[in-house]
């Protein structure tokens, strides 16, 4: 039985909207590509969550980051995304530096209409690795972002960077 964070909805929920999302030819059509930077578009999510229709310019990415207590999903509409992930759950308070066990690294290629779901807490970066082609996604949260932690990582260190908050992406 999947979990609902309070009355929104669920991770599997928010999955299923950005397949349809990005199943819309009409809808990914309409992103302005840049080749020098990422666009955007927000979307209306379901139950109150935060969406957006993302492109990505050749060689760009996230960094690695987390949506704080957000669940969400995102799914490749077009072209292809590396995601590097952390396989554990990290301490989400007290701390500005870790040292990451072995064995935590996860990587997954997304093509076009492969996506993942997450948890609170997902560290994570995205990444369009091709020297030539943007990539497309669709990206759906709830709760609405309240905040964006910012890692930079070393070999096995991790290190918290800076909290980012909604007023800071307006």
């Amino acid at each position: 039985m999947p979990v609902r964070t309070s009355s929104g909805p669920t991770a599997a929920e928010l999955l299923d909207f950005v397949r349809r999302a990005a199943a819309d030819t009409a809808l990914i059509a309409s992103l302005p590509l840049d080749p020098e930077g990422r666009t955007w578009i927000r979307l209306d999510g379901p139950g109150g969550s935060e969406a957006w229709l993302i492109g990505w310019p050749p060689g760009t990415g996230t960094g690695w980051h987390d949506h704080a207590e957000s669940i969400g999903a995102f799914l490749t509409a077009a072209g292809t995304l590396k995601e590097h992930s952390l396989a554990a759950r990290l301490p989400t308070d007290g701390w500005k530096t870790l040292e990451l066990a072995e064995d935590i690294d996860r990587s997954r290629e997304l093509t076009a209409g492969q996506g993942k779901a997450f948890g609170r807490h997902h560290v994570h970066e995205v990444l369009n690795e091709s020297a030539t082609e943007h990539a497309v996604s669709v990206h759906a949260y709830y709760p609405p972002l309240p905040q964006i932690r910012r890692y930079s990582r070393t070999g096995a260190v991790l290190r918290l960077e800076q909290t980012e908050h909604p007023e800071d992406w307006q």
